[in-house]
């Protein structure tokens, strides 16, 4: 790869080569004040290259390779090359990641317990974590929580956060000093725009935290809060997880573990006030 980058975000580490400079400038702005991988060493690369010679400069288009790949994923444009590293990072993490139970969920800490947010997309987990993290709370993670099979914590994996559409205003508007990436338009999913992690978030990555609450936000529906039961957050977990099968017992075991021992509440918020209420309700709930 002409152009790298590594970072290493929570406990993983990350090598991103590419065939063009701009998305690794992007990276290295972006992910400025993250630290290189453990030893120089990476857990996973990516790799950003044209398919063919001349798609380097003809109509350039971004192929996601790495360690891991979905063979017949479609290329992108390179201006969307930015959300390429970022969609190529993912796609390590959940098609090899086992030393943790991945969901893909948000999670924010405070006085050392984690709140996990999972749901469908559009539900509004990243624009909560986002809200969550201009209120002082730690953001942990916006695209997967780390479950540590052996002792149950979550550990932080606070990579930017991804809003989308018209949550990108409303998180603009709470954080008038956020440190934004470039405006994506008319990717796969919408207008796409990033969001820098707070320091806090960034010094304090290496700190597990202990599961307290389990949340399933539903954004477009009249305010609503109920109890979910222990069968019905497990099966919701492992349609959230990418790596449960493949972990085999310890995945079942820890997922076990975690909805025995955790509350688990559905809200439902027609806005993000409501939002933010039902999230300080449920989390004073389970104090």
């Amino acid at each position: 790869m002409r152009h790298v980058f590594a970072v290493r975000i929570g406990p993983v580490g990350f090598r991103v080569g590419s065939d063009w400079r701009a998305p690794v400038a992007q990276l290295e702005s972006l992910y400025r004040d993250y630290p290189a991988p453990a030893d120089g060493i990476p857990d996973f690369t990516v790799r950003l290259h044209a398919a063919r010679p001349w798609r380097r400069v003809i109509r350039p288009a971004v192929t996601i390779g790495g360690d891991y790949v979905i063979p017949d994923a479609a290329p992108l444009p390179l201006r969307l090359g930015l959300l390429a590293a970022e969609m190529g990072m993912n796609l390590q993490m959940a098609l090899a990641q086992r030393r943790y139970l991945l969901l893909h969920a948000s999670a924010v800490e405070r006085d050392g317990r984690a709140l996990v947010m999972t749901g469908l997309s559009g539900a509004g987990k990243s624009t909560l974590a986002a809200l969550l993290m201009a209120r002082g709370w730690r953001l942990m993670g916006d695209e997967f929580a780390l479950l540590d099979p052996e002792t149950g914590l979550v550990h932080a994996f606070p990579r930017l956060i991804s809003l989308k559409n018209e949550s990108v205003a409303v998180v603009r508007a709470a954080m008038p000093g956020g440190r934004f990436g470039p405006a994506l338009p008319d990717t796969p999913k919408g207008d796409i725009r990033h969001l820098v992690p707070d320091a806090q978030a960034i010094a304090r990555m290496a700190e597990p935290a202990r599961p307290a609450v389990i949340l399933f936000p539903a954004f477009g529906h009249r305010r609503d809060m109920r109890a979910v039961p222990p069968s019905e957050t497990f099966v919701r977990l492992t349609q959230a997880s990418t790596n449960y099968t493949a972990l085999g017992e310890p995945g079942f075991e820890t997922l076990t573990r975690l909805v025995t021992e955790v509350p688990a509440r559905a809200i439902d918020y027609p806005d993000a006030e409501s939002a933010l209420a039902l999230v300080e309700a449920a989390w004073e709930a389970a104090a």
